[in-house]
């Protein structure tokens, strides 16, 4: 499932966050269905650890944190440490290089009332970390803004509606 269908997203908030507040300390969990193609986003101040499969550790876990004094979503993602050899790790990595811009899309679009609320944090950059025990697939990246993944469901509706 490499496209974003805003109606396969499933938005729970984890009391006391709601989808204005907090900043600080707001928590994505991204999770999914492979027989489905359904996306679960969890959205509080704690992480939803009952909602990881750690069998599998597809889930991309972000939470907005201040580097001096300006805001950033860091998000990460689980490739390796240890249990899988160097083929599979680069298997999950490629992976997840191919899912990102779908991940990032579900959780922008689904906290979107949120960046209504704090619209600064629209222009606030992502990185996302890559975790593994194998150097290669062990990195931090820069992906954009939430304002270039709303701009896309944004544009893709838009364009949807013409035709």
């Amino acid at each position: 499932m490499s496209k974003f269908k805003p109606e396969k997203l499933t938005v729970n908030f984890i009391p006391p966050a709601t989808a204005y507040r907090p900043i600080d300390s707001r928590k994505y969990t991204l999770t999914h269905s492979d027989l489905t193609g359904e996306l679960f986003l969890a959205i509080g101040n704690v992480f939803d650890y009952q909602a990881i499969n750690y069998k599998m550790r597809d889930e991309v876990l972000a939470d907005w944190v201040t580097i001096n004094g300006e805001y950033i979503l860091y998000a990460n993602v689980y490739v390796s440490n240890g249990e899988y050899d160097k083929n599979m790790s680069r298997i999950r990595y490629m992976i997840f290089k191919r899912e990102l811009d779908l991940a990032l899309t579900a959780m922008i679009y689904g906290d979107r009332s949120f960046f209504t609320y704090h619209p600064l944090l629209l222009d606030a950059p992502i990185y996302f970390r890559f975790a593994s025990s194998f150097p290669e697939f062990n990195e931090i990246a820069y992906y954009g803004t939430p304002r270039l993944y709303l701009n896309k469901v944004n544009s893709k509706r838009v364009t949807e509606t013409q035709v």
